[in-house]
């Protein structure tokens, strides 16, 4: 078993952005790491879209992680700066939820642990979800990439060659996993053989 010191805890967040499979995936790969705690947020939205593109009762996603919290809840330990998460993720992440980062705009839970990886110089990782993009976007997505937030589309790559859908998910997950320094064999690396 590992020590409290070795765990890390990642913030995993999900908006109404379609991809919720994405947000399953990451969070089914994290629970097989022993040194790593999840906490979940989902918003309203999220949650529609998870009963919506993954058929799954909200609960039953609720098992996949170790912590859950109330978009709404500001008492949750992940509120604050003094509680020691190592990293946050939104997966997927909509534009309401990039323009509310980028602005400080930290109106929910999602926002706020957001907010306190920008003033806390802790690891970001958005996952966004919108095709095309008007320049409102990405103004926002640049300010953020400024401040060292890490902007990452579910884009697919295709030298791995993908058979299946799960393959091209698992290309993104492994990516964002790489991101969070979480170790894993999903991503064929480029020049492995």
């Amino acid at each position: 078993m590992n020590s409290k010191k070795d765990v890390k805890e990642i913030v995993v967040c999900v908006t109404g952005a379609s991809g919720a499979i994405y947000a399953k995936r990451l969070l089914e790969e994290l629970k097989k790491d022993e040194s790593v705690i999840t906490s979940l947020v989902v918003s309203k939205m999220g949650i529609s879209t998870i009963k919506y593109e993954l058929n799954m009762d909200i609960h039953d996603f609720y098992k996949l992680a170790d912590n859950v919290y109330n978009e709404d809840d500001f008492y949750a330990p992940i509120a604050s700066g003094s509680h020691k998460f190592d990293s946050a993720v939104i997966v997927p992440c909509s534009m309401k939820s990039v323009s509310a980062v980028a602005n400080g705009y930290a109106d929910n839970l999602i926002a706020r642990v957001c907010d306190i990886c920008l003033k806390e110089h802790r690891k970001l990782v958005l996952i966004t979800r919108e095709t095309p993009l008007n320049a409102i976007h990405l103004e926002n997505m640049t300010k953020l990439a400024k401040l060292g937030v890490v902007i990452m589309p579910p884009v697919p790559a295709f030298y791995s060659f993908p058979k299946t859908v799960d393959d091209i998910i698992y290309f993104t997950v492994g990516r964002i996993l790489d991101n969070l320094r979480i170790k894993n064999n999903l991503v064929k690396r480029w020049g492995d053989e």
